[in-house]
């Protein structure tokens, strides 16, 4: 997979490609106007705050890249930086799997562009790296990043109790999962034509209630 940016999957203006080292400055400045749109979904430290170098951070996350145990991806609408999503955890061999985690700018929000990157990204993994199983875990409380894996039909699989620590404290998550015998025609494919089940990402009644 192409290290020089350039883009790896697009559906209309909406287009996802490998972050680069100058995303840093572009990427920071977006994080922080959109702090208090962003804050409470943010992942932190057990051990207290840690303060936040984006230079250092994309440095890692493409040395996760080399290592083949992630893909750092920026979204862009328009040719424009909108967010990230980065593709993490990844397992080869009988697990062969991967978790995606992403974020949206406010200025960027309604635009189809999470739900677009989201089944770009996994159709990338299914399609080029070959993973079986793409999995999404979403906090009870983050009604938007819900109706992403609502729209592409992702599969409700579990409660997970104090699962990631976001915000300063461990949260419960819910998790979801598709394999590539779900989708042989694609993620994106069976959403762009309406295929995509509707309440495959329902929330049993017994979990609705988080504590």
């Amino acid at each position: 997979m192409s290290m020089d940016g350039s883009v790896l999957r697009a559906h209309g203006p909406v287009s996802i490609r490998l972050v680069r080292s100058r995303d840093a400055k572009p990427l920071q400045t977006e994080l922080a106007q959109n702090r208090s749109w962003l804050q409470q979904w943010e992942a932190t430290s057990p051990d207290g705050p840690v303060s936040i170098d984006m230079r250092a951070g994309v440095r890692r996350l493409l040395q996760q890249h080399r290592d083949g145990s992630g893909i750092p991806l920026v979204m862009e609408y328009d040719g424009e930086v909108a967010g990230q999503l980065n593709v993490w955890g990844i397992a080869r061999g009988s697990l062969s799997s991967a978790t995606i985690g992403y974020w949206v700018s406010e200025r960027f929000a309604g635009r189809g562009i999470t739900p677009t990157s989201v089944a770009l990204a996994t159709d990338l993994c299914f399609d080029d790296l070959r993973l079986h199983r793409m999995e999404i875990c979403i906090r009870p409380e983050n009604d938007k990043s819900l109706r992403v894996v609502q729209k592409l039909g992702f599969r409700y699989e579990g409660l997970r109790r104090r699962y990631i620590h976001i915000d300063g404290d461990w949260r419960d998550h819910y998790a979801f999962a598709l394999t590539r015998e779900d989708v042989p025609e694609g993620v994106l494919r069976r959403w762009i034509e309406g295929r995509a089940p509707t309440d495959a990402a329902a929330i049993p009644p017994a979990d609705r209630l988080t504590g």
